[in-house]
């Protein structure tokens, strides 16, 4: 977004990375805390984790986290498109710093609520196919 308005990289717009770039973690990290929790509440429920149900875990946590994550990207972008819009005295100081947060916000939604998830499930895949193989290549100590 800060090439699409013709913007130099200056200060102000690093400032509007650092702040991007914070929010963004933020919200990634409270993502996967939900994730993790949604598995530990399926794995309780169902006494083991399989692959249907950490499939349904995964929905669920990122189902919980739609409407918030949707609601700070539009308070965002509600907040800072008028600083876009504007010729007022300091908007050639405000403009930098706000083009980034937006863009990025914009861009941080569709990241955490579909990249992370499907990151999320292919590593607790690849965890749980791993300690599959691990109890088929154990020994029945009973037999």
């Amino acid at each position: 977004m800060v090439k699409a308005l013709g913007l130099n990289f200056s200060v102000a717009v690093w400032v509007g990375f650092i702040a991007l770039f914070g929010t963004a973690v933020q919200t990634g990290v409270v993502m996967v805390i939900y994730l993790e929790e949604a598995v530990a509440r399926r794995t309780a429920a169902d006494g083991r984790l399989t692959l249907a149900g950490l499939h349904a875990a995964v929905m669920e946590g990122a189902l919980l986290r739609l409407r918030p994550k949707v609601m700070t990207v539009a308070t965002v972008v509600a907040g800072l498109l008028p600083l876009l819009w504007s010729t007022r005295t300091g908007a050639e100081f405000m403009k930098p710093l706000a083009a980034p947060v937006l863009g990025g916000m914009v861009s941080s939604l569709i990241h955490v609520l579909i990249v992370t998830p499907v990151i999320f499930t292919w590593l607790r895949e690849r965890k749980l196919q791993r300690e599959l193989m691990t109890l088929a290549l154990q020994p029945n100590i009973g037999d």
